[in-house]
């Protein structure tokens, strides 16, 4: 009998192909795929969101912007896990939170994200200390821990020395400075920003976008929703919503140094004394 001939040779398998890497070399921090948020208002249906796909890397201080209408406002909401999506997924941090109840989302939000609003939000009633202390009252700090954090983040935003002092004893951009040492102290994934130089003098704008470089250059996700595109040129990239869905997604070329912006401001002898 004569030997069987050797089989050919098997075709070189190809290599798999590797995830796609993000922009900081970190896993996506926020994956949105095929998001859809429609409103059910008085028998109309309103449709906010309309298929939205996106992806946001851990480090990374990125821009939404868009009209009145456009759908942003229900992205942040959606964001900070203030709202669900109507249909498709919004992954946060590995966990798929399209579907939590709303004392799940509250823990999420609770330990994941900081807010940073238009209005800043402080109790007047009580000093910044107190303020940037609640979050973690809520989520049972020890007295001594919230205390010493509280003082090392207002510390982080340049308010040493003022941690007794209350709202109306602080300007406009101490008190947003409060806020963004309040949205600190829990260590979250993602500082979310909605509008937040929207009731600032120019030259405090800048401080506190200053304070978001500064930030974003530690590590920490920074998403800022606008409507200023000067203040847009401070993050990294840009995305543009309109209509409910995103028209427009690019890293921002003419960015601006805070810093340097700064600088070439001129001086304001009673902002410098607040």
């Amino acid at each position: 009998m004569e030997p069987r001939p050797a089989p050919p040779p098997s075709p070189p398998q190809a290599p798999a192909s590797a995830p796609a890497a993000t922009p900081t070399g970190g896993p996506w921090l926020i994956e949105m795929r095929g998001l859809h948020k429609t409103y059910f208002m008085e028998g109309i249906d309103v449709k906010a969101l309309k298929g939205v796909d996106l992806t946001i890397a851990a480090g990374e201080f990125t821009c939404i912007m868009g009209a009145s209408g456009s759908g942003k406002s229900t992205m942040m909401n959606i964001l900070g896990c203030l709202d669900r999506p109507t249909k498709g997924q919004f992954i946060l941090a590995g966990q798929d939170v399209s579907t939590l109840t709303n004392d799940e989302l509250a823990e999420v939000r609770n330990k994941r994200i900081g807010f940073v609003f238009q209005g800043f939000n402080l109790l007047t009633r009580t000093s910044a200390l107190e303020n940037v202390e609640m979050p973690m009252v809520y989520a049972g700090v020890p007295a001594a821990d919230r205390h010493r954090r509280a003082l090392a983040a207002l510390a982080a935003v340049g308010l040493a020395g003022r941690e007794h002092h209350y709202s109306n004893q602080l300007s406009g951009g101490q008190q947003q400075r409060v806020a963004i040492a309040r949205a600190l102290v829990n260590e979250p994934s993602l500082i979310l920003a909605d509008e937040p130089t929207g009731n600032l003098d120019s030259r405090s704008s800048v401080e506190i976008m200053g304070i978001f470089q500064d930030l974003n250059a530690k590590g920490i996700t920074v998403v800022l929703i606008t409507h200023e595109p000067d203040i847009s040129r401070f993050a990294r990239r840009r995305i543009l919503l309109k209509d409910g869905r995103i028209i427009n997604d690019a890293p921002i070329t003419d960015r601006l140094d805070a810093a340097e912006e700064l600088a070439n401001l001129p001086r304001d002898p009673e902002h410098d004394e607040e």
